[in-house]
């Protein structure tokens, strides 16, 4: 069980410290707005996948933490 909640707490710790750092990029790319200035897809599906990788991070890290309670 320790080896399951130190992988689940791992996993969290990647993705907060990797996505956002992204994120950044993916945002200062040319390819993010148009020439208006307005969101492109290629943001907003960057963007939604980045979000769904830091949910995923949060429930990583409430089971870890959580198998890390029950032993």
């Amino acid at each position: 069980m320790l080896l399951l909640a130190v992988l689940l707490l791992a996993n969290a710790v990647f993705n907060v410290l990797v996505w956002p750092t992204f994120y950044r990029r993916v945002s200062r790319d040319p390819r993010a707005r148009d020439a208006a200035g307005r969101p492109t897809r290629f943001l907003t599906v960057h963007a939604v996948l980045i979000g769904i990788a830091l949910l995923l991070a949060v429930a990583s890290a409430i089971a870890g933490v959580t198998a890390l309670i029950r032993g």
